[in-house]
């Protein structure tokens, strides 16, 4: 038996990040096409994403992108956000748009580019503290076209000691959140490729380093549903980066593509207990051998350091070779992630040791309350996609509702029926389990839930009634919208 109070109580405690640019004029490199009524500066980015929170009541929080959205007071733009009923999350960084990024940012050869591009990404942490944000995230559009452009292992060591650095400079309570992709813009190596070369750097640094999974950023037909429990396993997933693609790095709206993918993606995280921070290890009721069999010790969380066994050392999932593993063992650092000079490598081992308020917030996240857990690793579910033809509001509040739908029929899986079949064996049942909550229809539960929260249960169609595209349209006149590189 299901139990509907519980799956309506996670959907409300799920929170989805909004992207500002999102709510800018975005295009191809054939064209960027206007709308009217696009915000012209961060404050009405805010306007519009508090638009999407008011007919969806899940989407508090808008990420920003610096420098797109640069302003002289960060902490009043933050109280405008506010005031709107919404916050700022993210800090998103951008080292891809400047000549003197043409060989790549933190990995170009030049030192002088380097020091701009690591400048750059301390200013970021300097507006988390005056937003109150908890993520920086971190994309690099780093990497070579051609072989023998650069020294690919000398790109890794310049990337490691530029995150060392920054990684240093968080504080208590913020995090980095490294993103990887698999091409483009560059088209031989990308210096962030895969979510391993993500995982071990931020393995490399600590507890505070999370690894990002944007949905868009992989080869045709990669499971990224098993990357993704990977992640949660070893404590790793600090957040996702959710869109849609036919082709390569599509950017459409979440869901449009694949809805299937992005249930198998939520039903992992559900699974986890990884939805929202607190949830209860188990939503739906489980039984017989089933609540036998199951490990009910919860997953690690963000800033949670993995178990240790006896000795001291980590039990986590690591990726490092066999070699690796014995230059450890004899005292020395894996000589991949090393980096070049005394100076760096101070850096990096400083970035890697523990503080006193890094363990205080690992011993609050390790404590759990039985027989339900309080899981969520404070995973960051944010939406990146850009509409270049779709009006940005609409489009925002169907990808929220997108999302919801996936994380309804997830929440909707018999967790002890699947479990039971996957014991004994059978397969069809098995299989036949998780296709009876994809193939749930949840969009009268989830229009229930929106009226019980005092919400429209149609949150598009209320929206379009409302006049405020027709407002923003009217008033909007003159000035410059936001757009790439407004």
């Amino acid at each position: 038996m299901r139990d509907l109070t519980a799956v309506k109580s996670a959907l409300k405690n799920h929170q989805i990040e909004l992207p500002s640019w999102a709510f800018g004029n975005s295009g191809t490199r054939f064209k960027v096409f206007g709308q009217p009524g696009v915000p012209r500066n961060p404050y009405e980015k805010a306007d519009d994403a508090a638009q999407v929170h008011k007919y969806t009541g899940v989407a508090p929080i808008m990420a920003v992108h610096i420098p797109w959205d640069k302003v002289d007071d960060y902490a009043a733009l933050s109280a405008h956000a506010r005031d709107n009923g919404i916050r700022i999350g993210a800090v998103n960084a951008n080292v891809f748009q400047d000549d003197d990024y043409k060989l790549g940012s933190v990995c170009n050869p030049d030192p002088k580019s380097r020091k701009k591009a690591l400048a750059h990404l301390l200013e970021c942490v300097d507006i988390m503290d005056a937003t109150g944000s908890r993520d920086l995230k971190l994309w690099f559009a780093d990497g070579t076209n051609y072989p023998g452009q650069d020294d690919i292992s000398a790109r890794q060591d310049r990337l490691a000691e530029a995150l060392a650095a920054v990684y240093a400079r968080l504080g208590d309570g913020q995090r980095m959140l490294l993103e990887y992709k698999l091409f483009e813009p560059s088209f031989y190596t990308t210096d962030v490729p895969d979510w391993g070369t993500a995982l071990l750097h931020c393995q490399a640094l600590g507890g505070k380093a999370q690894v990002v999974v944007d949905t868009g950023h992989h080869a045709p037909g990669v499971n990224i549903e098993f990357i993704v429990a990977l992640l949660l396993k070893s404590g790793k997933l600090g957040g996702f980066d959710f869109n849609s693609r036919f082709y390569a790095d599509d950017d459409l709206m979440v869901g449009a593509a694949d809805p299937f993918q992005l249930f198998r993606i939520m039903h992992e995280v559900v699974k986890a207990a990884a939805l929202y921070e607190g949830q209860p290890l188990e939503i739906t009721a489980r039984s017989g051998a089933a609540a036998n069999s199951v490990d009910t010790k919860q997953p690690y969380g963000a800033f949670n350091d993995p178990p240790s066994s006896p000795d001291g050392s980590s039990t986590q999932i690591t990726a490092t070779s066999a070699s690796a593993r014995s230059a450890e063992e004899g005292g020395a650092r894996p000589g991949w992630i090393t980096a070049t000079g005394a100076a760096a490598r101070a850096d990096t081992a400083a970035a890697r040791a523990d503080t006193a308020a890094a363990r205080a917030d690992t011993a609050a996240a390790r404590a759990t309350s039985a027989p339900a857990r309080a899981g969520g690793p404070g995973i960051a579910f944010m939406l990146d996609q850009c509409h270049n033809i779709e009006p940005k509001i609409p489009a925002q509040i169907r990808s929220v509702m997108n999302v919801q739908e996936a994380v309804a029929k997830a929440l909707l899986v018999d967790a002890g029926a699947l479990r039971e079949a996957q014991l004994a064996g059978d397969v069809l049942e098995a299989n036949a389990v998780l296709m009876d909550a994809y193939n749930t229809d949840v969009r009268p539960l989830l229009a229930e839930l929106r009226e019980e929260m005092g919400l429209a249960p149609d949150p598009v169609r209320a929206y379009l009634a409302s006049g405020y595209a027709e407002k923003i349209a009217s008033e909007r006149i003159g000035g410059t919208a936001a757009g790439w590189g407004a």
